[in-house]
């Protein structure tokens, strides 16, 4: 692999452009790894050796965003990895005065950005990495659970307070990231849906703070994706986030990649419904998904990737499966545009 080939192969897909195949990228949590620096960077660094994806997710756990703040969290056994919050820092609307600024260069925060670095360097540019990061709402929402929807109606200021202090801290976060070798930011918002909320209320409390941060890394990240997690996602509210690659659970909610892309202009992800033929080995469905994604998009500004991340216990020939209908389907003609 050529130390410039996945760089050429998601700027060809940016433009519009066919690509020599279509890029993919699959990522997943390491439970138990992830609370280790060392052990986090050593085994993002394997996953990457061995199936030389064409963008790194970088996979810091779920909960690293809340730790500093007092809340407590732990691997339960989910098989896509995700550590859940045993203990919400926020319990009673009061608690979010205790959101105070941190540091982000200590702490949960900042054994994230400094395993990121390690493995940066390592990997030498040769392909786009991308430091995860939560959208400031998202972290309100785990630091305090499903309280957060009472109180962002019941006590708004309360909110906006907290959520001032959070995007902050996400800001010199995203820039130290971006400063120890980070292309760009994975933008994951989990509350983008109309089951949870309103637009207006995304609007005030989800979308404005969410712009500050990717506005903060404007000129400074050269890739960024936004995930948008969940069901009945507000696709075209966030449509306009200026991101350059867009992810969701394309197999599960609207739109489809193909409705997709008349309303976003940079690089659909994914096609690959991780909870279904990747979790349970279905290799004739994969490479299914896989060729369906491809003719949905004609191969063009698409990137095959999961809806969200895969199980911690997928094979290696769903990989293999994955990576193999990739290349071959990607090599067809692509249609007329």
């Amino acid at each position: 692999m050529s130390s410039t080939e996945h760089w050429q192969r998601i700027e060809r897909a940016l433009r519009g452009d066919a690509p020599d195949r279509t890029p993919i990228a699959l990522w997943r949590h390491f439970p138990g790894d992830d609370q280790h620096v060392d052990r986090l960077v050593e085994r993002t660094l394997d996953w990457q050796r061995r199936w030389d994806f064409d963008l790194v997710k970088f996979m810091p756990s779920g909960t690293y965003g809340v730790e500093d703040w007092g809340a407590v969290s732990a691997y339960d056994g989910q098989p896509n990895g995700a550590r859940a919050v045993v203990k919400p820092a926020v319990t009673r609307t009061a608690d979010w005065a205790s959101i105070r600024d941190l540091d982000v260069r200590h702490g949960s925060y900042g054994r994230q950005n400094a395993a990121l670095k390690a493995t940066a360097a390592a990997l030498g540019g040769r392909v786009p990495i991308l430091q995860t990061i939560f959208s400031p709402l998202t972290t309100a929402r785990k630091l305090s659970t499903e309280r957060l929807f009472a109180d962002l109606r019941r006590s708004p200021d309360a909110v906006h307070r907290a959520l001032r202090v959070i995007t902050d801290v996400t800001i010199r976060f995203a820039r130290d990231a971006i400063d120890a070798g980070a292309h760009g930011v994975f933008l994951a918002t989990q509350l983008a849906s109309w089951r949870l909320l309103s637009a207006d209320e995304y609007q005030r409390f989800g979308k404005d703070y969410d712009l500050e941060v990717l506005a903060a890394i404007e000129g400074r990240s050269r890739l960024s994706m936004l995930h948008a997690h969940g069901d009945d996602i507000m696709f075209d509210l966030l449509a306009d986030y200026p991101v350059a690659m867009m992810n969701w659970h394309d197999r599960l909610t609207e739109p489809t990649l193909e409705d997709a892309q008349a309303r976003f202009p940079g690089i659909v992800v994914g096609g690959i419904e991780e909870h279904g033929p990747l979790a349970r080995g279905d290799l004739a469905a994969i490479e299914s998904q896989v060729a369906d994604a491809i003719a949905q998009t004609g191969g063009r500004r698409v990137m095959i990737g999961p809806g969200c991340v895969v199980p911690v216990a997928v094979t290696d020939a769903a990989i293999e499966t994955a990576l193999r209908a990739s290349r071959e389907a990607g090599r067809q003609p692509p249609r007329a545009t």
